[in-house]
């Protein structure tokens, strides 16, 4: 147990999982005061739960990291706190998890994630940290120690090491704002602008598209560049979201980067060849031919739109068409609707126990770092590691 008067001091700012997992991980051997801007910790983490708390996958070893970027760079952290210890960490709070579809963990039916959130802040009281609501970071002064503004009133906190978890920019609504970034780029550290990332993405939307508003394409595959993703799509008012396209969201903002424009490919029958699909419309009458590939009035619509008219009454290039549905994509819905972001603070000004190389006192982990990963619950998982891996280098200072 820590002795109150010579202690390591840590301030941390940020009261969602980093932070939530860097205190209790850091309560018994240092002196921790943490600091959130909300009068409730955790606000984002609610959020996350709304359908259900994904809070990681049960993917191992090279399965796991390939669902990260940086890999470099991620890989030590989730292979020191990776899916299995996080789940017995949850589990040493009283919270059991399970597997559920596609890997993804869940608290147990029944445990909501109001109830796992107070299961963590309980456990981080219990290790004597000093929990400050209603702090809002807005600066640092002249020996770039973090301001926190309470009210009207401002000041300085005093402390050995300090640990930033305070989000990118999506979910503003839940203090997640990313205004953060003028802070660290007046104290010389590089900073990203933010993009969306698992978010929709905008396509032209022709007219007989829009009846088809809010309905699912099922069993299908996206692709963009080398990426290829199975799951589900769905047709919204601005082009398309959901689990098939969230994960190429980066090959997408790359070509739109670079291009101004970019492009999806959509097999609408992943699990039939192209050779296949012709002998199914071999014999076919042209009203006969979808009836043959079981295609919804969605598809149908989707590949109509997207095919030329010539080409789609044509027919003879059918099976080429369903195996490549040539999907152009304009942007990316606003980092509003996005469910995480990248950008923030380049991993090239953090060492690799995630302190600043300009200032060693100060740590960051979390969204607030360049990094990406895809619904299914790498994201809290990486929020987690990355919480956990910065106060081990703390604890070393200390």
């Amino acid at each position: 147990m820590r002795d109150p008067k010579h202690a390591f001091r840590v301030a941390i700012i940020g009261g969602g999982p980093a932070g939530l997992i860097a205190a209790h991980h850091l309560g018994d051997t240092c002196q921790v005061q943490l600091f959130d801007r909300d009068r409730i910790l955790g606000r984002k983490f609610l959020v996350a739960g709304d359908g259900g708390l994904n809070i990681t996958n049960s993917a191992v070893g090279e399965d796991l990291i390939a669902h990260f970027s940086p890999i470099d760079r991620m890989r030590p952290m989730l292979e020191a706190f990776g899916p299995g210890a996080l789940r017995g960490w949850l589990a040493s709070m009283g919270i059991p998890t399970f597997v559920g579809s596609s890997g993804r963990v869940f608290p147990q039916r029944g445990i909501k994630p109001a109830e796992v959130l107070k299961a963590i802040i309980d456990a981080v009281k219990a290790k004597g940290v000093v929990i400050h609501t209603g702090h809002r970071f807005v600066g640092f002064d002249e020996t770039v120690r973090p301001v926190i503004a309470n009210g009207e009133e401002q000041r300085s906190i005093e402390a050995d090491a300090y640990l930033f978890a305070l989000g990118g920019a999506s979910w503003a609504r839940t203090g997640s704002t990313g205004e953060w970034r003028s802070a660290f780029d007046g104290i010389g550290v590089g900073t990203i602008p933010f993009q969306a990332s698992n978010c929709g993405v905008e396509v032209p939307m022709p007219g007989n598209l829009r009846p088809h508003i809010g309905k699912p394409l099922k069993n299908i595959a996206v692709s963009c560049g080398d990426k290829v993703v199975r799951g589900e799509l769905t047709i919204t008012e601005h082009g398309l979201e959901g689990n098939a396209i969230y994960p190429v969201v980066p090959e997408v903002r790359a070509q739109l980067n670079v291009h101004g424009t970019a492009e999806l490919l959509i097999d609408l029958k992943p699990d039939l060849t192209a050779e296949r699909i012709n002998e199914k419309l071999r014999d076919a009458t042209w009203k006969e031919r979808t009836a043959a590939l079981h295609l919804d009035r969605p598809s149908l619509a989707l590949l109509k739109a997207l095919t030329p008219m010539e080409r789609y009454l044509d027919g003879r290039y059918l099976a080429e068409d369903v195996k490549r549905v040539r999907v152009p994509v304009h942007a990316l819905r606003p980092i509003d609707e996005a469910i995480s972001t990248v950008g923030g603070i380049a991993m090239d000004e953090v060492s690799g126990d995630l302190s600043l190389k300009r200032h060693p006192h100060l740590f960051v982990a979390g969204e607030m770092l360049d990094w990406d990963a895809p619904t299914g619950g790498f994201l809290l998982q990486a929020a987690f590691s990355m919480g956990r891996w910065a106060a081990e280098g703390i604890q070393r200072r200390g």
